[in-house]
């Protein structure tokens, strides 16, 4: 007969609960088996496996009796090993209940782009959502998680970039499920053009003549170079409209940019109102 020590492995956690340890992670026995079989085994490193799925549950502590958990310790011995004593008369497990819910990934990112320079369309996200799971008091209010911060200066090219899901320290109990994600991006040169725009007035009475000055805006795109070569003042329209001055007087008409064409990356007014004079017909 020979006293030794297992190492205790728990495993098999019950679905919602996350394992936190238990009281004991060594197990004395006392064994017997003919001597070379006890020679031949490799106690220093000896570990057994305890299946959580088999412990019981009172309030909020779980517990694995002797009678139980022995008979798997005696399930992974040699079947000329002979389990004679143990030394522990329970285990007692700490498991703490938790939910887990799907939440978005934000990136934490300062891109400053190279000059002429911008990006592509939208920053893609592999994956875009994780889910975490933990404690409902820690996780009830998370709607989203986000990277941690990454700094990408001068870009004028398409970039691949991994980085780390930012883990508060709020959340000591709370595991994700991926602890990474990669941002990808196109990046592409882009130019800027001007259009000069006639100013059209609308929903102005038929017996009221209007004249804005000046009568035409200048339009600002930035676009693809190959873009901005294909496009014409009338692909714009730019619109003042009466019902402006139905609330009451006013010195100036804003203008709005009521059509543009796709494909580009920003447009804007170079003026926002214009002085206008009303006579009648």
């Amino acid at each position: 007969m020979s006293t030794t020590s297992f190492d205790l492995e728990y495993v098999n956690v019950p679905e919602g609960y996350l394992f936190k340890g238990a009281t004991d992670n060594e197990l004395k026995v006392k064994l017997k088996a003919g001597g070379f079989q006890l020679l031949g085994f490799n106690f220093k490193h000896a570990k057994v496996s305890i299946d959580l799925a088999d412990a019981l549950q009172k309030d909020s502590m779980f517990y694995i009796p002797q009678k139980v958990y022995r008979k798997q310790v005696e399930r992974q011995l040699s079947t000329s090993m002979s389990l004679m004593d143990i030394e522990t008369d329970t285990l007692f497990v700490g498991m703490l209940a938790v939910i887990s819910k799907k939440v978005p990934v934000k990136p934490n990112v300062e891109v400053n782009m190279a000059t002429n320079y911008l990006l592509d369309g939208k920053m893609e996200i592999q994956p875009d959502s994780i889910t975490i799971t933990g404690p409902s008091k820690e996780i009830d209010t998370i709607k989203v998680v986000r990277t941690n911060k990454l700094t990408l200066p001068d870009l004028d090219a398409d970039f691949s970039e991994t980085v780390d899901i930012y883990k508060s320290k709020d959340l000591k109990n709370t595991k994700y499920s991926d602890n990474k994600v990669e941002l990808t991006a196109k990046i592409a040169r882009f130019s800027e053009k001007v259009f000069e725009v006639t100013i059209k007035t609308v929903h102005f009475p038929s017996n009221i003549d209007v004249k804005t000055f000046p009568d035409k805006v200048n339009v600002l795109c930035k676009a693809k170079l190959k873009r901005l070569k294909k496009l014409e003042a009338s692909d714009f329209e730019v619109i003042a409209d009466y019902g402006q001055l139905k609330d009451g007087n006013t010195d100036e008409l804003q203008l709005e940019l009521r059509k543009k064409p796709s494909g580009l990356h920003s447009v804007k007014l170079e003026q926002n109102s214009v002085e206008y004079i009303l006579n009648k017909k």
